[in-house]
């Protein structure tokens, strides 16, 4: 007669078989309910519209909602831990942006997720093009003429720039001409552009989304982006590249990540339905490029390789800017 242990040396592969059978059936049936998205920012930013009307594509197109659940604050750390501690079945995806997914690992001495281990990533939504502009009213149409104005009034012009690569680019502009420009902290988009449209602080380096309207207007002057190529939207705009500023500067991103656990058929399910959206020609036009927004939809694999290397990249610029972890 078998022993209990032989049993169970003969269930192991036949429990292992149940599952890769189970793989495509678990595809086939999914999603039966539901999906909810934990997303690391408030409601009504840039990436939550996106996420809302892509959500509407996505159930025309597995039969589902997709519920945006906004978790934002705690240094986008909120966020992460609820993707980190979510059941991986598949019901629960987790837009998050690069300080959740990468920088957090060098800001903060402990973390309640693990970034490189907790999640699964599903593919790189897109970049969002930071654009520095000034006030129309500066009467500058360029960096250098930024930094002459500068220096004729040392310690009276101010900028906002909400991350630490943009606020970086500052210190080296000081720095590489002698200028003397204030940072002002960053209270939101909205408050920001407010503040930049009444001159109170004319300068500011943060998402083209939030300028397009003023810089068509001519309320402002966009003197350079951040991307490897120039915006559709603002073709006569320069990147910094073009301007001689080679230092790199860490990308702003939002990716599809899943908790760490997801069954692959699930995880090539939402990819596969989700770039099939993002690659329709009017849904790219309308939701992404006149947004300020350079679409990616790569691959689970490929947004893997990303994220690895922007973890380099990132170590390197917190160092830079002498931050220590919290």
């Amino acid at each position: 007669m078998p022993t209990g242990i032989s049993l169970a040396r003969r269930a192991v592969p036949l429990v292992l078989f149940a599952a890769a059978l189970s793989g495509p059936a678990v595809a086939a049936d999914y999603p039966s309910r539901p999906i909810r998205a934990i997303i690391n920012v408030s409601a009504g930013g840039t990436a939550d519209v996106f996420a809302r009307t892509l959500g509407e594509e996505l159930h025309r197109r597995l039969g589902q909602p997709l519920i945006i659940d906004p978790r934002p604050g705690g240094g986008f750390i909120v966020a992460g831990r609820a993707c980190a501690d979510a059941e991986p079945d598949g019901y629960t995806v987790c837009i998050l942006s690069g300080e959740t997914l990468v920088y957090n690992e060098f800001l903060f001495k402990r973390l309640p997720y693990d970034p490189r281990k907790d999640f699964a990533p599903i593919t790189n939504f897109f970049f969002n093009t930071q654009a520095l502009v000034v006030s129309a009213a500066l009467g500058v149409h360029s960096l250098p003429e930024l930094a002459a104005l500068a220096k004729a009034k040392p310690g009276t012009l101010a900028y906002v720039a909400p991350s630490i690569p943009l606020g970086l680019f500052f210190d080296r502009f000081n720095r590489q001409n002698g200028t003397d420009l204030v940072r002002i902290p960053f209270k939101g988009g909205g408050e920001a552009v407010s503040g930049i449209l009444s001159g109170t602080t004319p300068i500011a380096f943060f998402g083209l989304a939030n300028f397009i309207e003023h810089l068509r207007g001519g309320a402002l002057t966009g003197l350079s982006v951040d991307g490897a190529a120039r915006s559709p939207l603002f073709p006569d705009i320069p990147t910094l590249r073009e301007l001689g500023y080679t230092d790199e500067i860490t990308r702003q991103y939002f990716g599809l990540v899943a908790p760490a656990a997801t069954a692959a058929p699930i995880i090539a399910r939402l990819h596969d339905a989700i770039v099939g959206i993002m690659n329709e020609p009017e849904f790219r036009q309308r939701n992404l490029i006149e947004r300020g927004l350079e679409p990616i939809g790569d691959t689970p694999d490929a947004f893997a390789r990303f994220l690895a290397q922007d973890r380099v990249l990132s170590e390197r610029v917190v160092k830079e800017a002498g931050l220590q972890p919290q």
